[in-house]
Formats: C-alpha cells, sequence, structure tokens
C-alpha cells in the first residue's frame, strides 16, 4: 500500500506536491493511501455561497444543477466551485480505514460521519446524482469519498436526523466562534441572521451577552424575519438588504442609539455585504466574516476607504469542539430544533 502525506499533498496533481485545498486538480483515485480513509458518501452538503451561484448559473434546472456539479468534480477531483471557491461537506459510511491509522483513530469499518473539512479539499467520485434539494443545498448521490489523516470529522448522532444532523454540522464554526467573540453586555448584529447559520450565532450570541447586551437579527424578507422571531432568537429584526451598506448603517445606528455594534457576524451567502458590516461596526469592534461570498480585497480596501480601524477575522470553519457546541443548540432548545427540522431536514 502507498504512503501517503498527514495533509494529502500525494493527491495534488496540480501543481505537484500542492495542498490540496487550493489545488486546481487532485487524485480522486477511490484506492486508498496507507493514512486515509474511505468513504461510501450518501449525501453532499454543499457551501450556501458555491450552491446559490451553481443554481443562478443553472437558473433553477435541476438537472443543470446536476451537471454543473458533475463538471466539477470531474476537472477538479473534488467540489471546489471555481467561481466561489467554496465546497461544502458530506455524510456517509466508512469503508476502508488505512493501516496507519488503526489504533489512532476511534473510527471502524460501517460507522455513519460527516466530514468537517471542506468538499473543496476532499478526494470525491460520483457515480450518480440521485436527488437536489434545492431549498436545503442538499445533495443525495452514489460515490465515494477520501478523508485524509489530518481531516476531521465527527460521528453522526442517534438523536436526530441524519439531514438535520448534517445541516448543523455544516456551519458548526460559526456558532463555536460566535461563543468565543461575544462577551457580556455586547451589541452583537447578525446580517443574514436568518439563514441557517445566522440563526445558530443568533443563539449562541443571546446567550453570552445576558441581560444587558442586545441582539439584532438583519434580515432581507420580512418573512424570514417573522420565522426567526417565532422561536425568539434576538431582541431586535432589522429588514434590509445587506447590500444597500448605508441602509443597514442607518438601521443599525437607530436600534443601537448611535453606538453600533461591538460585534458583527456576516453570514451572508452572496457578494457586496462587506461594507454593511464594517459601516455597522464601532471602530473598537469586531467583524467575522463566515461568508464564503466575502471578498478579503473588497473588506480591506473597503475599510481603509471609510476609515475605520475595525478588527476583521476571516471565517474559519473549524473552532475547538464546534461540532458538539452546534449539535448542543439542537438539544438545547426545543423550538428551534422544530424550526430546523422543518427547514432544513
Amino acid at each position: 500500500m502507498k504512503k501517503g502525506c498527514k495533509f494529502g499533498t500525494h493527491r495534488t496533481l496540480e501543481p505537484k506536491g500542492g495542498l490540496p485545498q487550493p489545488a486546481q486538480k487532485i487524485d480522486n483515485t477511490m484506492e486508498i493511501y496507507d493514512n486515509e480513509i474511505l468513504i461510501d458518501v450518501k449525501t453532499l452538503n454543499i457551501d450556501s455561497a458555491s450552491f446559490t451561484q451553481i443554481e443562478k448559473q443553472a437558473e433553477g434546472d435541476v438537472e443543470k444543477i446536476k451537471e454543473i456539479m458533475l463538471g466539477i468534480i470531474d476537472s477538479r477531483g473534488k467540489h471546489h466551485n471555481p467561481v466561489t471557491g467554496s465546497g461544502g461537506m458530506l455524510i456517509g459510511e466508512v469503508k476502508e480505514i488505512g493501516p496507519v491509522l488503526e489504533g489512532k483513530t476511534p473510527l471502524k469499518v460501517g460507522d455513519r460521519i460527516a466530514t468537517l473539512v471542506s468538499l473543496s479539499l476532499t478526494p470525491l467520485k460520483v457515480d450518480k446524482i440521485l436527488e437536489v434539494r434545492k431549498d436545503i443545498d442538499q445533495v443525495d448521490v452514489e460515490g465515494q469519498a477520501i478523508l485524509f489523516e489530518s481531516g476531521i470529522y465527527a460521528k453522526l448522532p442517534d438523536d436526530m436526523p441524519e439531514n438535520l444532523a448534517l445541516s448543523v454540522l455544516d456551519v458548526a464554526g460559526a456558532p463555536a466562534q460566535t461563543r468565543k467573540l461575544v462577551k457580556e453586555g455586547d451589541i452583537v448584529t447578525v446580517i443574514g441572521g436568518t439563514g441557517k447559520s445566522g440563526m445558530l450565532c443568533l443563539y449562541e450570541a443571546k446567550k453570552a451577552v445576558g441581560p444587558n447586551g442586545k441582539v439584532i437579527c438583519v434580515g432581507h424578507s420580512q418573512k424570514s424575519l417573522d420565522v426567526v422571531k417565532s422561536v425568539n432568537l434576538a431582541d431586535e429584526y432589522v429588514l434590509a438588504s445587506a447590500t444597500e451598506p448605508i441602509d443597514v448603517m442607518n438601521a443599525i445606528d437607530k436600534a443601537t442609539d448611535g453606538k453600533m455594534s461591538d460585534v458583527t457576524i456576516n453570514c451572508v451567502n452572496i457578494p457586496d455585504t462587506e461594507m454593511s458590516c464594517i459601516l455597522s461596526t464601532n471602530p473598537e469592534g469586531v467583524i467575522y466574516f463566515f461568508s464564503m461570498a466575502t471578498s478579503f480585497t473588497k473588506a480591506a480596501l473597503g475599510a481603509e476607504g471609510v476609515g475605520m480601524d475595525t478588527n476583521m477575522i476571516i471565517g474559519n470553519g473549524y473552532a475547538k469542539n464546534h461540532a458538539e457546541i452546534a449539535l448542543d443548540i439542537m438539544r438545547e432548545d426545543k423550538d428551534l430544533r422544530d424550526l430546523y427540522e422543518r427547514l432544513y431536514a
């Protein structure tokens, strides 16, 4: 059996020897190296920014969506959207474990897992797309994938449906990072707070700020805001387009009596929302860009252009214990779990 690099560089074809995530093409031969795990894939959960772009390109046509996805996988050896640069994650069943990992991993053949590393670096071969669920960005497939030695994962819990767990784990980094960033008494704004990651961030922020803080949910439609309001995730609800920074700034100014946000979290899945976050945050505040549609250039130069010395954090999809933190939200709040099951499972 061939020996592999911990980080998967042995799979990179273009450029040879590079890391698999930024690579143009990787080897998706489903014969494992000595330090890899082979997975029979059941469902792909495509990153929201990526799926939105693909659906728009396909003009909503399911067969075209399938064609675009299979084309990405065929050309790159992974589901690495060339437009958004993002991927997603998957659930499946462990098929084979390399000998180097025996005794190092608690996994065994037959375990059901969710990979917590991006599809943009995961060797993937899809034989057939069985179903596309456009409303929740999920795709059922027949195929296989490789998890590298350095790859993180979570065993699927027994106390909730697979599709619910997959939806929650897909955005697990967002509520975990929110827990790290928010402190008691803060004013927190979640732009895109009505979406899958946004609602989890609102939940964690509400717990953290306490009675002296404030949590503001910004949504693009009254209908979506009413849904979030029904499970009491925020203190104030703002109807505004995240691509209209002056409108968002004025709304946050009004909601905070001019104080603006101490922590602003961007969970929007479309481009051109950077300035709404920057203008809504006080100069000593923090902006967490969880959205994969974020442009570093627009954020950096935009902040410079309006003279804002705000701290900006790139959204890292991994945080310590992020899987359990996210799943525990579903266990702690029955109303929120019921809503997630209706929307995402």
